[in-house]
């Protein structure tokens, strides 16, 4: 063990060494006129500035893109269909053009490596602002189609690569929590997209801006002076960020070692084709992008038609914006939740295992019941089961990946054909199928009852290829429910998407 540490050098050796090297560069003394030993203390502090700072400011971007995504649905019930003249086929269509843009672009997710994050996310989010806007002044189904287009095309940009900006700041057990927050603004922009119009749609609807219009105007504006705001406030790297002492920088630069095992790995413009090779032919990657694609069958689906549905039920379309919201805050908690838990005992395959089946007999309930009562209940667990399942996959890729350029690979496969499953599910609820829409319910049970079953081999898989580790390499200390493990933190152990990363590397479970 002495060797295999010695092979990644710890926060405190690795300051030492770049003081040491400063010094004689430079002539002068270190802080304190020395080199620098860092504390658990001095972690948590810049741990929590990057909490403070980094994570809130992702995830109100995030809101406010998914306030953008999601708003068509409740624009269907307030108007726009009758006004734009559509039929069924054409909503559907509208619906998919999206994740059409959104699929062809996630190879986007790669230009957070190459492109400074704070020019690359002012582009995307002053993009979808745009976009967004221009939706209020559209008159037929082809201008729809093109908003819908563009909207897609920028937001794939950014939602999928916050994940891997994260990593750059975060250790391996530090960031599925951060990852949840994140993920948190989706279902809790849902639950402020019902709130917010049912405010707006439930006024007088006879002025010269229809109801409908004006929801899109009053969430998509903001965006564009967010993305103004993103240029000056969203750091690059730890090292770049103005928030941070230079004592903090110098810890950051050691935990990036720590994480990668080289200091130039974090750095801007520079990619590693042999990790991008090693990375696509990680059979491992296409179980999380499978798993992606089952949950986002529902996780695109439910979003813009749960107005329609509560409708069917029976409320009216203003009481429906309403009701929406409840289900989604449920879901903004257990995301957060489950995340937290997931970092701390390093089961996060248990965690999609348990929720998926959550999902699955919401969906069940939704589709064998007609009584309200049931099927508001199933609602709330459909919502419950998918969005902490979405919160939990991205991690776990990133989880179990080692440099930049391999989680950034691992996170666009992902994206590539996990997007793919909203083609489906934005389909699976056709008009025909009202009130109860029991074909849509099943596929969505299924496919969360599918995701299951990927966790669980996933988890198989993982166990095997670490117990072959172990066999080749010896026994590493395991982390324990704190998130570490003995006489060591996580971070310090390797990292990488296969064993050439470290002999001390072991998957996360």
């Amino acid at each position: 063990m002495t060797d295999d540490i010695a092979e990644k050098p710890t926060t405190a050796a690795y300051l030492d060494q770049q003081q040491q090297s400063t010094d004689l560069e430079n002539g002068s003394q270190g802080l304190s006129g020395g080199s620098l030993h860092i504390t658990p203390e001095m972690e948590k502090r810049l741990v929590r500035k990057l909490d403070q700072r980094l994570v809130p400011m992702v995830m109100g971007l995030y809101i406010l893109a998914f306030l953008d995504r999601s708003n068509i649905g409740n624009a269907e019930i307030a108007g726009m269909n009758d006004q734009l003249h559509l039929s069924s086929q054409d909503y559907q269509w509208i619906l998919t053009i999206f994740y059409i843009s959104y699929i062809l672009f996630e190879w986007l997710a790669l230009m957070w490596k190459i492109i400074p994050p704070h020019v690359w996310a002012t582009i995307c989010v002053i993009g979808w602002g745009i976009t967004a806007t221009c939706q209020a002044a559209t008159f037929s189904f082809s201008g729809m189609m093109a908003a819908r287009f563009f909207l897609g095309l920028f937001e794939a940009g950014y939602g999928p690569g916050i994940p891997y900006l994260l990593s750059f700041f975060y250790l391996r057990h530090e960031i599925g929590f951060r990852i949840g927050v994140f993920l948190s603004a989706a279902p809790l922009a849902t639950c402020f997209a019902g709130a917010l119009a049912y405010g707006i749609t439930s006024g007088d609807d006879t002025g010269r801006i229809r109801n409908w219009r004006l929801l899109f105007l009053v969430e998509g504006l903001p965006c564009i002076c967010a993305g103004i705001a993103t240029f000056f406030f969203l750091p690059d790297s730890p090292e770049k960020a103005r928030f941070l002492s230079e004592e903090d920088r110098r810890v950051a630069r050691a935990r990036g070692v720590r994480q990668v095992g080289e200091e130039t790995a974090h750095r801007v413009g520079r990619i590693s084709f042999r990790d991008v090779g090693v990375a696509l032919l990680d059979v491992k990657n296409y179980f999380t992008a499978l798993m992606y694609f089952s949950c986002n069958v529902s996780f695109s689906s439910l979003p813009v038609f749960l107005p329609t549905i509560l409708s069917e039920m029976g409320f009216s379309s203003i009481n429906a914006q309403g009701l929406s919201a409840p289900p989604y805050f449920l879901a903004f908690l257990l995301v957060i939740i489950t995340c937290y838990i997931a970092d701390r005992t390093q089961q996060r395959g248990l965690i999609i295992i348990f929720m998926s089946i959550v999902g699955a007999i919401g969906y069940m309930l939704l589709a064998t019941t007609n009584a309200t009562g049931p099927r508001y209940t199933g609602v709330f667990l459909a919502a419950a089961g998918v969005f902490p399942c979405i919160g939990n996959i991205l991690p776990w890729v990133l989880n179990n990946q080692g440099s930049d350029t391999k989680r950034g690979t691992g996170i666009a496969i992902l994206n590539i054909i996990g997007q793919c499953g909203p083609l489906l599910g934005t389909r699976v609820y056709p008009s025909s199928g009202s009130p109860y829409y029991r074909t849509g319910m099943w596929v969505c049970a299924g496919f969360m009852l599918f995701n299951a079953l990927l966790a669980l081999g996933l988890r198989m898989l993982l166990v095997w290829e670490n117990k072959r580790l172990d066999e080749k390499h010896g026994v590493v200390a395991r982390m324990d429910g704190s998130g570490k493990t003995e006489g060591e933190n996580v971070g310090d152990i390797p990292v990488g998407g296969d064993e050439n990363d470290g002999p001390r590397f072991r998957y996360v479970l």
